[in-house]
């Protein structure tokens, strides 16, 4: 190619890229100094909070008791620094006031978020622990639960989820959401943060579940892959825009199986005990103990090539 006519291609392309028109609204003007968030530093976070709350899977902790206490104290202290800077990097992004010195204003905001969390670890490693025999119980191809920890994407993505939970309750900005995704990018399970789920939650094979933001699940819920807790509708505002915060996703109420396929859509309750079979559409409330499947459809006999 003529050096010139490449030159020219060039120069044009990087005129259109530099139009602030062009970029205005997709446009992030980052100050010098403030931290950006890391989704590497991001992925660190997530394998040690793993290596935490499963002590010899994700990691080289030694089970020995004289020197378990030292790896949790050596993991730990990583956790508290590494998150400290994510937290901080996630609230100066957001922080809309520009004159503000958005690192002296939020850095201890964001050491004391990130100590909450940790003293929470127990707890979430409790819950956790409930997912985990849920899931060996469940599933008769599981041989023993270190092969639940290890191998089943289920256990990665709900830990994801009750990490980016807490983080959320703490009112951590943009981090929970990171981390959901990161769950989603590894699993194909999609778990928005803010959704409530109870314990011994199993997720079964899990490529394309999704569960939206406001959905609350309860104690001992099983679902399968393909399956799709969302909204059926978005109420618009008096300018047209849709109406966000709202309750818009499932109730699913203790003990519920939802088979692989099934589509949960709108503000709608599914009652304690219920099996909602594969490929079924559900919007409207369901009582106790329901049972839904598909119809059969009615069969069609071929005699002496009738019908062909």
């Amino acid at each position: 190619m003529n050096s010139k006519i490449f030159d020219n291609k060039i120069s044009q392309t990087i005129e259109k890229l530099s139009n602030p028109l062009s970029y205005k609204k997709v446009c992030h003007e980052h100050r010098i100094g403030e931290p950006l968030p890391s989704i590497i530093n991001l992925g660190k976070i997530i394998n040690l909070v793993r290596e935490i709350l499963f002590p010899g899977y994700f990691g080289n902790t030694s089970l020995r008791p004289n020197t378990t206490h030292h790896y949790m104290g050596v993991y730990v202290d990583e956790l508290y620094e590494l998150l400290s800077k994510e937290i901080l990097a996630g609230m100066c992004f957001e922080c809309l006031d520009e004159e503000a010195n958005k690192f002296d204003k939020y850095n201890d905001k964001a050491k004391l978020n990130s100590l909450e969390f940790i003293e929470y670890l127990p707890e979430i490693r409790r819950q956790l622990v409930t997912d985990v025999e849920a899931i060996f119980l469940n599933d008769p191809a599981a041989k023993n639960i270190g092969e639940v920890i290890f191998a089943y994407p289920a256990i990665r993505a709900i830990t994801n989820y009750r990490v980016a939970h807490k983080l959320l309750q703490l009112e951590v900005p943009l981090i929970p959401r990171f981390i959901s995704e990161l769950a989603h990018s590894e699993t194909g399970i999609d778990i928005h943060p803010k959704a409530q789920i109870g314990e011994s939650f199993t997720i079964d094979h899990g490529t394309g579940v999704v569960i939206g933001s406001t959905c609350i699940l309860g104690n001992n819920v099983k679902i399968y892959q393909g399956v799709t807790l969302g909204a059926k509708s978005f109420p618009l505002d008096d300018n047209g825009n849709p109406i966000k915060g709202i309750p818009r996703h499932p109730i699913v109420e203790d003990d519920v199986v939802i088979y692989a396929g099934a589509t949960i859509l709108g503000r709608v309750t599914i009652g304690k005990g219920s099996i909602i079979g594969g490929n079924v559409w559900v919007t409207t409330n369901l009582p106790p103990n329901s049972i839904i499947t598909q119809s059969r459809p009615k069969e069609t006999i071929f005699t002496d090539g009738a019908g062909i």
